[in-house]
């Protein structure tokens, strides 16, 4: 019998089906409104060039803006203008952070939003965080290391002809611009218009600028990134925050080592090569000298007359005296002098640069025989025995500057005698004067009078 009104258990058992398929459709209508479940992470900003990603146990500095869902703010990096630093993945940071922050490039902007149950889930921070609330992460990412980091180089700029590479215990003079891993930048030697002068490999800079500079070419660009282990570390030190990378562009001027030795390369000599100059001789060269990276300084050709200088009496650096002898008439030479032998530490004021290493560029064009060692005067033929007797002109039995002078100029313009050359006559006769003037009264007697040939017998000289 079917009572009217009353469903059929058929028809209540649809309904009851019916019935509870509504109810799971709102169950799960409800569930999509409540908190996430998973971290949501949302890229708004990346840059080109990502050779890195963050991974699993990095340290990364970054700065953040954290926000509820409607958009209260509830913490800020920036408000305390330092950056976020932490490893990243090992349990420092809340769990929904760990995970939305692997696989950023530096430079990268993204949105992290994350669960309660992977931030401070049901009873919040205690402060402005409530009990489950989902947060919203603003973060741009400014740096990443890992503590197995080494140094990184990247040769920007080699140099064709490279003969000699840097090692530890040389002395380098480079430029370089610093920046941090974001491009911030925080020094440069280009600013001070003078290079980075320093020994490499030996503790002189941090570590890792220690290891980089080894192994370089001179005139060559490279890139050298430091992790901060290898560098200023946690503490950091003026613009460089803590736990900071850094990113040095460098570019190296010369480098030499202490007991490096003038370098002498003939590119040009006569057939014929005779005589070669030695000390105390009379040389005119011309020379064009520049830095070792090929910067020009100076020129003899610019002024339309050689240098001209007495080998072996310090009128040149040390280097060059080296460079200048056994040369012969019409031969050219490259010359490497390093600064221990050129203008060392100090250098030139506006011409050379401190510890510069030095390349001249020489020809000899011209060389007269000097005297021995020693002697301002020499004769050239015999010596006459009334040599104080013709010297005194006036007959009052002694010579003064004057009547001197006159003869020694005489004998010279006779040919008679030769005054050493590549020095003023007039003072090398005052310093022969007052050699035989022994009492220093400014009359020569016969008995101060003597010849060199009294004094030695190698040689005869006033």
């Amino acid at each position: 019998i079917t009572l009217i009104g009353v469903p059929s258990p058929k028809s209540i058992d649809l309904h009851i089906k019916h019935l509870c398929a509504r109810m799971t459709w709102k169950i799960h209508t409800h569930t999509f409104s409540e908190p996430l479940d998973t971290v949501q992470v949302k890229t708004y900003s990346k840059p080109e060039a990502c050779s890195r990603k963050v991974q699993v146990s990095d340290f990364v500095r970054y700065h953040y803006n954290g926000t509820l869902m409607d958009g209260t703010l509830f913490d800020s990096s920036r408000t305390r203008l330092r950056t976020y630093d932490t490893y990243v993945g090992t349990g420092w940071l809340i769990a929904g952070m760990d995970q939305g922050l692997l696989g950023m490039c530096v430079g990268e902007k993204r949105i992290i939003t994350v669960p309660p149950f992977l931030g401070y889930g049901e009873n919040g921070d205690g402060s402005d965080i409530p009990g489950q609330a989902s947060l919203v992460f603003d973060v741009v990412l400014l740096d990443l290391h890992n503590p197995k980091d080494g140094i990184a180089v990247e040769k920007l700029q080699v140099p064709e002809n490279c003969p000699r590479k840097s090692k530890a215990g040389d002395f380098m003079r480079y430029h370089y611009n610093g920046t941090l891993l974001d491009g911030t930048f925080f020094d440069s030697s280009y600013s001070r218009n003078s290079t980075y002068d320093t020994y490499i490999g030996k503790g002189y800079v941090i570590s890792g600028m220690d290891e980089g500079l080894v192994g370089v070419c001179v005139g060559e660009r490279r890139r050298v990134i430091i992790p901060p282990h290898l560098a200023y570390g946690e503490e950091g030190t003026g613009k460089i925050p803590g736990s900071a990378v850094l990113v040095f562009d460098v570019y190296v001027v010369d480098f030499h080592n202490p007991s490096d030795v003038v370098q002498i390369t003939s590119s040009f000599r006569p057939e014929t090569c005779e005589p070669r100059s030695k000390k105390g001789d009379f040389v005119k060269y011309h020379y064009n000298v520049s830095l070792l990276d090929g910067t020009s300084l100076h020129s003899s050709l610019h002024y339309g007359k050689t240098y001209d200088v007495v080998l072996g009496t310090g009128q040149v650096v040390m280097g060059m005296e080296m460079g200048l002898q056994d040369m012969c008439v019409g031969e050219k030479r490259r010359l490497v002098i390093p600064p221990h032998l050129g203008y060392g530490e100090r250098g030139v004021a506006g011409e050379v640069p401190g510890s510069a290493v030095l390349v001249f560029d020489v020809e000899m064009l011209d060389m007269e025989e000097g005297l021995p060692e020693g002697y301002m005067f020499v004769w050239n033929s015999e010596v006459t025995p009334d040599l104080f007797d013709d010297m005194d002109k006036n007959k009052d039995t002694q010579v003064d500057s004057a009547e001197f002078t006159d003869y020694i100029l005489r004998q010279v313009s006779e040919g008679k005698g030769r005054l050493a050359p590549g020095f003023e006559p007039h003072r090398l006769i005052e310093n022969m004067f007052a050699n035989q003037d022994r009492d220093g009264n400014g009359k020569i007697t016969a008995e101060e009078f003597k010849l060199k040939a009294d004094e030695s017998p190698a040689h005869d000289e006033l």
